[in-house]
Order: structure tokens, then sequence, then C-alpha cells
């Protein structure tokens, strides 16, 4: 389960819970993989947080959301976060989530589009001032 990629303690907890494993096994299984250093939730939540901006190209606050979805506490995940965007340029990051929603085009005419891609970049977690700014730009 481990082998494929890093998990929290939570996400860990729920596999082993849908295998139908008895909680005291369950606890004593977590553990010891806390013990032997294969579970942490600061390193898990280091690497989904680096994913999440570099290949899935998201903002910070869909980072934070995924973070706290894969059951790490929010103190922890904060922390993730902010070390994650210490490195990050946000607007070089929005230009890229924006780039591959055009598809290479550089123009957006239509009212209804820039509509469309202003929900579509406040989904993926960046911040309302920087998106409207980046879509009047597009005009």
């Amino acid at each position: 389960m481990l082998a494929g990629r890093e998990l929290s303690e939570a996400q860990v907890r729920q596999r082993l819970v849908r295998r139908k494993y008895d909680s005291r096994d369950i606890d004593s299984a977590i553990e010891r993989l806390k013990e032997g250093g294969y579970i942490d939730d600061a390193r898990a939540a280091a690497v989904i947080a680096r994913r999440e901006t570099t290949v899935r190209r998201r903002g910070k606050a869909r980072v934070s959301s995924r973070l706290r979805a894969a059951g790490i506490a929010s103190a922890v995940a904060d922390h993730a976060v902010e070390q994650v965007f210490k490195d990050v340029d946000p607007d070089a990051l929005l230009d890229a989530s924006l780039e591959r929603r055009l598809r290479g085009r550089t123009r957006v005419t239509d009212q209804k589009e820039r509509q469309r891609l202003y929900r579509y970049l406040i989904g993926q977690g960046f911040e309302a001032e920087r998106v409207l700014a980046k879509l009047r730009k597009l005009k």
C-alpha cells in the first residue's frame, strides 16, 4: 500500500478499514508503521502539496483543501502549503493553469468564456483578485 506513494495516517487507516480489519489490529499496524517511519503526515503533506502545485498546477486554497481531504491535521497542512508556496511564483502557476485551459489561445473575447475561466481558476484554488487581473489582460 505504501510502496506506490506517500499516504497519510488517515488514508492508511481508511484503506485498512475498507479491507475489514479489526480496529485493534489497525491501531497496532499504524503504530508500527509510524515507529518505523513508514507513515509521516508531514512528509505526506509535503509530497501531496508539491504534486498539486507542480503537476496539477493548483492554487493555495485547492492544495490546502486537498491536504485536509487526505486527513492531515490543519497545522501540518498549513505548514506544508507555506513551504511549497515559498518556492512557487503564484503568477507563473496561474499562467500555467490558464495556458493549459486555453490550449494555446492568447485571447478571450466572449464574456461567457471569461466567466467560465474565472469559475475554473477559482475552483483550482487561485485568488479572485489575481484571476480577475489576469483575465482583464486577455481581452
